[in-house]
């Protein structure tokens, strides 16, 4: 049964390279990959959707705070479980994973992330988990892209390609917004805007679209229909609310990577599991409105129901006083990335793409009930305030600014805030790029120099890989071996003009080259006088594996002048890296970015 397959689909793949174009299979290939991301997603919210609504039945709703203190331990422990016994393979951040296998594993993504956060972002977010599920659906779909591209045996660009495209098909399912789905799969993964890329994003995002609509209908996430037009005396007050989204997101971004960094000190996942379930359990017993994603809260202060997003408490708060309410909507704009990061802590799946919309929402509508209430009569409305909010919110914390105001101008049904939406967007990137340089995406892969960009030179760089451009074929000198040695074991012997000298514990000490003893050697005075410690070079610049990027390496070249630098790997002598070696390396590379 294998062979009739393998045959079939040889026959298959034959048939399609004499009567389909590259590009024509790509456009085929595009649409495929829109489906199958429209379908992970649907599949994930559906999921979700039921184990939230097996907690919505009588049965619990008696015991309801009580619960939200337990039911996320459970999910993180079902987490925990599929994990350890079941996958025993680590899942990272959906779109931080995404961005690592583009830029060192070639767009290679395992299979097995097709169904890793199809079963554990349902149980995360189901069990109340405070984190989103546009993470892990833009998981999924890259996943699917990467694997349907190998299937075809399409090459690197291709695949790269359809990654993009099933990121952002899977934008497109989830919001139902597919120009924003576009930007975001630009943006965010640094696609260029050719025709040859932009043409199969489109199919892919039209395609998760449709898939969508037709086994969800028109259903949206966010319900929500545009009402208020902008008013120009407004402008003002968008100005103070892009700097205090700014200022936000700088608190959104640093809380993240400072209880991220609390739990990395933990080596026990257990350990991980009990502070953080217990934590977020705590947070979620006395500020309810944080249970799960956090759509219900966006949706009720876009109606104008406070009361509703803000949901039932342990205390009886007077929600009939207005600064109370503020407090409260401030209390969950506070509290949203903290019990965010801790869901993660404790090792949740799961997205900071809804949070910070959550967290925008709040603080955007809290800021119009301020100017409403404030006794200077003004009047704003406090559905566009949310929704801006939310907007500036979405571009500092993730960097995308373009994202964030096509994603809400969709939404609403139109741009009657586009105004507004970019300037609050541009505010608010401008402060959080001044004091965090890149996104909680990308901040540890910039620091380790594994980031793509819009700069397709770094890009090319950043791929190569360093073990097959290092030469070992040198051989290695001792400084205390004589000239008459150094001629007989290393000159005689070898076809290269520099040899590396290391000491006993293989640490590298220096370099002879072939000009440093030609004048020397025919006089064989000299042969059992001089040694290699006298006639190397200590001062030479290296190449530390460990820790120079590729575009280090290149600046090093620059900066030097040489042709070959030495590499240490672990403290000790590697091997050499040559200047044409590596530019040939990067010929053969900018093949798949052009």
């Amino acid at each position: 049964m294998a062979l009739t397959y393998k045959s079939l689909f040889r026959k298959f793949l034959i048939w399609r390279y004499k009567h389909i174009s590259e590009r024509q299979f790509m456009f085929i290939l595009s649409i495929l990959v829109g489906f199958l991301a429209g379908m992970g997603t649907v599949l994930l919210k559906n999921f979700t959707h039921y184990i939230q609504l097996f907690f919505e039945l009588s049965f619990f709703k008696n015991y309801q705070n009580s619960l939200y203190f337990i039911f996320p331990i459970i999910g993180l422990i079902l987490v925990y479980l599929i994990k350890q016994i079941w996958l025993k393979k680590h899942i990272g951040h959906g779109i931080s994973s995404t961005l690592y296998a583009i830029s060192k594993l070639g767009g290679i993504i395992p299979k097995y992330n097709i169904y890793a956060g199809l079963i554990t972002a349902p149980l995360t977010v189901g069990f109340g988990g405070s984190v989103g599920l546009q993470g892990p659906a833009v998981s999924i779909g890259a996943a699917l892209g990467s694997n349907a591209a190998r299937f075809f045996h399409m090459n690197q660009k291709t695949r790269m390609l359809l990654i993009g495209c099933a990121t952002a098909g899977a934008m497109a399912s989830m919001f139902k917004a597919p120009i924003a789905a576009i930007i975001f799969a630009v943006e965010i993964f640094s696609l260029d805007i050719a025709f040859t890329s932009l043409i199969p994003l489109l199919l892919a995002s039209v395609s998760a679209v449709v898939t969508s609509y037709f086994f969800l209908g028109t259903d949206i996430l966010l319900r929500f229909e545009l009402t208020d037009k902008f008013q120009i005396n407004d402008i003002g007050f968008y100005i103070i609310l892009g700097l205090i989204t700014g200022l936000a997101s700088v608190y959104f971004s640093k809380v993240f990577f400072a209880i991220t960094n609390f739990f990395k000190q933990f080596k026990s996942h257990a350990k991980r599991l009990l502070i953080g379930g217990l934590a977020i359990g705590t947070i979620l017993y006395f500020i309810p409105a944080l249970y799960g994603e956090g759509y219900g809260i966006m949706n009720n202060l876009l109606k104008g129901d406070h009361i509703a997003a803000i949901g039932k408490s342990p205390f009886n708060f007077d929600l009939s006083n207005i600064w109370v309410v503020i407090a409260l909507l401030l209390g969950i704009a506070i509290f949203k990335a903290i019990a965010m990061t801790t869901t993660f802590g404790a090792g949740g799946v799961g997205g900071v793409f809804i949070p910070t919309l959550v967290m925008g929402s709040a603080l955007g509508n809290a800021f119009a009930k301020v100017i409403n209430n404030i006794g200077l009569d003004f009047q704003v409305s406090e559905s566009n305030f949310t929704l801006i909010g939310m907007t500036g919110l979405m571009a500092g914390v993730l960097h995308a600014p373009l994202t964030a105001i096509f994603l809400i101008a969709e939404i609403t049904g139109g741009y009657e805030l586009f105004v507004p939406l970019m300037i609050v967007s541009a505010i608010s990137f401008s402060i959080t790029k001044y004091y965090i340089s890149h996104s909680i995406y990308t901040l540890k892969l910039a620091q380790r120099g594994e980031l793509m960009t819009h700069d397709k030179d770094k890009n090319v760089l950043m791929v190569l890989n360093i073990d097959k451009i290092i030469e070992t074929n040198f051989i290695i000198l001792k400084p205390e071996m004589k000239l008459r040695d150094i001629l007989k074991n290393a000159v005689s012997k070898s076809s290269r003009n520099h040899f590396p000298v290391v000491d006993n514990d293989d640490r590298f000490l220096g370099v002879i080259h072939l000009d440093d003893i030609r004048h020397i050697m025919f006089d064989t005075d000299l042969y059992d006088k001089v040694d290699a410690s006298s006639l190397m070079h200590g001062n030479t610049d290296v190449i530390t594996y460990e820790k120079d990027s590729m575009n280090v390496i290149m600046e090093k070249f620059k900066k030097s002048g040489v042709w070959n630098l030495p590499v240490i790997k672990n403290g000790k002598y590697h091997g050499y890296i040559s200047k044409s070696k590596l530019l040939t390396a990067y010929r053969q590379q900018l093949i798949n970015f052009t």
